[in-house]
């Protein structure tokens, strides 16, 4: 048998209540593989890779891998939004350098289709050179834009039920807001992230299965103006006296000022104005059906970090999504993602597979027309069947000391730095 080689693992990209779970899969089910030996987490992504910051995973207390569970959002090894554009070959070749340094032969990427596409390039380039390094994808992000509209390559992303759970409870409270509140504010507007996709505000019809809220949805793909939303809007007050309005970041307002990361997306939260407000402030202006006022609520990284909401059928499938990619890696199946695929029948479950890296890297999943109902405000009982199980039935129950949350605490065992220090290229001035 050769000798085990060293796995790097990484995140990127915006974080969610489940990403360590996924991280945990990997390093629990790494302990197994004989093919593996350190596993290492690189500070921050691929940054991390960069600068030779590499975490030692293996030596941490088994206590604190466990708790990775209960812990949200990317604070175990850090995340980046740093981008390896095909110009930025020293930035490859430093990548190469660092893996052959420590003796790597294990490469998993977890992230979405930017992060799928830069571990496709890593391990291509890694065979071109005679590097033998097995390049693997880990699925995660809270917008479900991973994969393709037909639902073939993966079913849904580890991390979007839990923001899905996030936004049915935001939604049945904020019902109970607006129903008490309503003589005064009758309308409350609700942004949900979601830049150019629906999944995330699609969610708050998950409140009301029933339909029976004064509720409005409108994703970013909704067909309607400013202008039909406030007759919309108007239209419910005359009906109920109240309405409750939840709408995608990416809904189009007009200019809002926009401030945009390294991989061109835009950063609503950092924007000079949110949709949000621009809707409020528009209903305000051309007035209401009723009395009162129209207000607004933005809830920001709350949607991806708050662990009290975390589904437990999340929770449990990202875990096995990382066990996966640590089965892949060791197995050799360089240039695949694992990925998770529903079963057909009425009773809801998935099988764990593979798909290749540059189908996922080249696709990117729209929110299906078809679920968009005739109104433009409102999504179809196909997204709800859909959407219903990834949600799970009961509330997380989270390990707490003096009342607050326990959660993972690493140590700080980095890996000895054998390279010279290095500046990544697009932070140099």
């Amino acid at each position: 048998m050769p000798p085990a080689k060293n796995l790097v693992v990484a995140q990127s990209g915006g974080p969610s209540p489940v990403i360590n779970n996924t991280l945990r899969g990997i390093i629990e089910t790494c302990r197994e593989l004989d093919a593996i030996g350190t596993v290492y987490g690189a500070r921050h992504g691929i940054e991390g890779v960069l600068k030779e910051e590499l975490l030692d995973l293996s030596g941490q207390p088994y206590e604190e891998i466990s708790l990775l569970r209960y812990t949200p959002a990317a604070g175990s090894i850090g995340t980046c939004r740093y981008k390896l554009k095909p110009d930025q070959q020293e930035d490859f070749d430093r990548c190469l350098d660092v893996f052959r340094a420590h003796d790597v032969g294990y490469f998993i990427y977890i992230g979405g289709n930017d992060s799928m596409d830069t571990a496709n390039k890593i391990a291509l380039l890694a065979e071109q050179r005679g590097l033998p390094l097995v390049g693997i994808g880990g699925p995660k992000t809270i917008d479900n834009d991973v994969g393709d509209s037909e639902f073939k390559l993966i079913d849904h992303t580890p991390g979007y039920g839990s923001t899905a759970k996030y936004w049915m409870h935001t939604v049945q409270n904020a019902n109970q807001e607006n129903l008490g509140s309503s003589p005064a504010d009758p309308v409350l507007v609700l942004q949900a992230m979601g830049r150019r996709i629906g999944f995330i505000p699609a969610a708050a019809r998950l409140a009301d299965p029933n339909r029976e809220m004064p509720l409005q949805i409108y994703l970013a793909e909704s067909p309607c103006s400013l202008a039909q939303l406030a007759d919309n809007v108007n239209d419910q007050l005359r009906r109920d006296g109240r309405c409750i309005v939840v709408i995608s970041e990416g809904f189009d307002v007009g200019h809002i000022g926009e401030r945009k990361d390294s991989f061109g997306h835009t950063q609503f939260s950092a924007s000079e104005v949110t949709v949000a407000q621009r809707v409020v402030n528009y209903l305000n202006e051309q007035g209401l059906a009723t009395r009162g006022s129209a207000r607004g609520n933005v809830p920001g990284t709350d949607q991806r970090h708050s662990m009290a909401y975390a589904s437990t059928v999340d929770l449990d499938e990202a875990y096995r999504a990382g066990q996966t990619a640590a089965h892949l890696a060791a197995a050799g199946d360089s240039g695949h993602m694992a990925t998770l695929l529903r079963q057909p029948g009425e009773v809801y479950g998935v099988r764990y597979d593979k798909v290749p890296l540059v189908d996922v890297a080249n696709s990117e999943r729209a929110f299906p027309a078809g679920w968009i109902a005739d109104s433009g405000c409102d999504v179809t009982d196909h997204f709800l069947r859909y959407a219903q199980p990834l949600v799970g039935e009961g509330m997380l129950s989270l390990p707490m000391v003096g009342g607050r949350q326990r959660l993972t605490q690493f140590e700080p065992r980095y890996a000895n730095q054998l390279l010279t220090s290095y500046t990544p290229q697009a932070d140099r001035h």
